[in-house]
């Protein structure tokens, strides 16, 4: 047992903390269609989840040409914001902020979001007063380019060695391995655990309740 190793707990969102992946992919594909381009697969769709908006145009619209990106983009955001709001919080994740606050951990999101999307969420979720500090896609480099978390330790004061990222994706794990932190994936999100069992972690959860328990005996 290493209680207490941790000071800062790092979340991604979309996926981590909110079922949002299968939206986000419907919205992808949604977007693809109305621009003309092939739509990519489910499994396509949710591996750009939590890259950046360039390099998920990119990767899941190859053929489509520079100058339509914006396009593309628009498209996209207007399919999400109009259901949004169909995207609950994963059972238990308030329960565990909660819990690791109560134990004095300090909380920090590092998300794929733009800064209006990551703020529309934190408020409409009612979790905004859990996290002291956030960094997304829009406001620097995006994962798994290690600005992001970097960011955030220098915001915190924290020393990598006494933070941990927690996300679903491929994206996340890399991210945290470039900031040299550790890092515990999530199988439930957008990435099956088979891919992330190809990057670095201390641990995969299958579900919120593994994840608390074993930040309960880690964190």
């Amino acid at each position: 047992m290493d209680l207490n190793r941790y000071e800062l707990v790092i979340f991604d969102w979309d996926g981590t903390i909110m079922d949002s992946t299968g939206l986000i992919a419907r919205c992808i594909q949604d977007a693809c269609r109305e621009v003309g381009v092939p739509v990519p697969s489910d499994e396509d769709a949710r591996w750009v989840i939590g890259l950046g908006a360039s390099a998920s145009v990119r990767y899941v619209a190859p053929t489509l040409p520079a100058d339509r990106h914006a396009e593309f983009a628009n498209r996209y955001r207007s399919h999400y914001l109009s259901r949004e709001h169909e995207a609950p919080l994963f059972d238990g994740i308030p329960e565990l902020l909660a819990e690791l606050r109560s134990r004095e951990r300090r909380l920090a999101v590092a998300t794929g979001k733009s800064r209006r999307g990551l703020d529309r969420a934190l408020e409409a979720s009612g979790l905004a007063p859990h996290f002291e500090a956030s960094r997304c896609a829009d406001e620097g480099f995006a994962k798994p380019h290690p600005g992001m978390l970097l960011a955030l330790l220098d915001a915190t004061g924290v020393a990598p060695s006494r933070a941990l990222m927690i996300g679903d994706t491929t994206h996340d794990l890399e991210l945290a391995a470039n900031a040299g932190v550790d890092a515990v994936g999530v199988t439930y999100g957008a990435h099956a655990g088979e891919l992330l069992r190809e990057r670095p972690s201390r641990h995969l959860a299958a579900n919120v309740e593994e994840l608390r328990r074993w930040l309960a005996l880690h964190a």
